[in-house]
């Protein structure tokens, strides 16, 4: 048992519940710092209630504490009003300004502050994609920006800053593939639009294990690339999922209806119709192993009953 305490902010989501057990599994202590009610007691999670934006009792708990993660943020996967923008940004930047408030102001400092970004980054582009490629267009990319730069602005002297841009996180019990692996069951499993758009990927294990690696690893600083060094398009992540499902072939879902449909129901289409292939350069070259890199192995282990 490490003993280790990491404290996770807004890790009450499908991504920060994964990464919860994996360490306590570990023998890490989990501090989670949640705006909605929180859950059932559990006796490995101590749960603290924040708002996201001020100071308060919950500082308390990053005082020594070996890592924060931070995952907080309004889900983009919802229209992109003005209004919606704006919350997603104001979000993600007024949790990172009163974490770093909070970092300051501790006696013993968490020894590393990880902040969970996205590879929209890129924006729409279909070429391979690493930490030195320059920022993308659109406004995932200008919202994804606009949190990095809040971030790299925090001052903090004695504690490491790591950035993890996360592809699309494939997990038993959240994220994308629930909805996708119904929708293939029910032979539905179509490709997006043309499906060349690139799409990079990561199994939930990988993530927690590259996670778990920040925090031991004290010579990982800066921008990394969390995603499989396999990227797919659409096309071919979809027709992989079929074939892991037993589904036969399925007509692809023309953009348009896709755009009409994500405007009717609220969700965001770009998600789908845009992407990029981001490759993990500087993990491989700081020699992580990825247990799940291919794309058929890893639905393969997600979708096992």
């Amino acid at each position: 048992m490490n003993g280790q305490h990491i404290v996770l902010a807004g890790g009450s989501g499908f991504i920060g519940q994964s990464l919860s057990k994996a360490l306590i599994s570990q023998g890490y202590r989990i501090t989670i710092l949640t705006r909605s009610e929180p859950p059932a007691p559990n006796k490995d999670i101590r749960t603290v209630t924040w708002d996201g934006r001020s100071l308060g009792r919950w500082t308390e708990s990053i005082e020594g504490a070996d890592a924060i993660v931070n995952f907080t943020g309004k889900n983009v996967n919802c229209r992109l009003t003005h209004q919606n923008r704006h919350e997603i940004v104001i979000s993600r930047v007024d949790a990172i300004n009163v974490l770093s408030e909070a970092v300051t102001l501790c006696h013993i400092k968490p020894k590393v502050f990880i902040q969970c970004s996205a590879v929209g980054f890129y924006g729409d582009t279909p070429g391979d994609c690493t930490e030195s490629t320059p920022a993308g267009r659109g406004i995932l990319s200008e919202i994804t920006q606009i949190c990095e730069a809040a971030f790299r602005n925090c001052d903090f002297k004695d504690t490491r800053k790591v950035v993890l841009r996360l592809g699309v996180v494939l997990g038993r019990d959240g994220g994308a593939l629930p909805l996708l692996t119904m929708l293939t069951k029910a032979f539905l499993g179509g490709a997006a639009g043309n499906g060349q758009q690139g799409l990079s990927w990561i199994h939930e294990q990988d993530l927690n294990r590259i996670i778990m690696e920040t925090v031991r690893n004290s010579s990982l600083d800066g921008t990394f690339n969390a995603a499989s060094p396999q990227p797919v398009t659409n096309a071919l992540f979809m027709r992989t999922l079929r074939n892991v499902l037993l589904r036969p072939w399925s007509p692809p879902v023309p953009a348009l209806l896709l755009r009409t449909t994500a405007f009717v129901v609220g969700f965001n289409s770009e998600l789908i119709l845009t992407g990029q292939r981001c490759l993990p350069a500087r993990l491989q070259q700081a020699d992580f192993h990825f247990e799940f890199p291919n794309l058929e192995h890893a639905l393969r282990d997600l979708l096992s009953e």
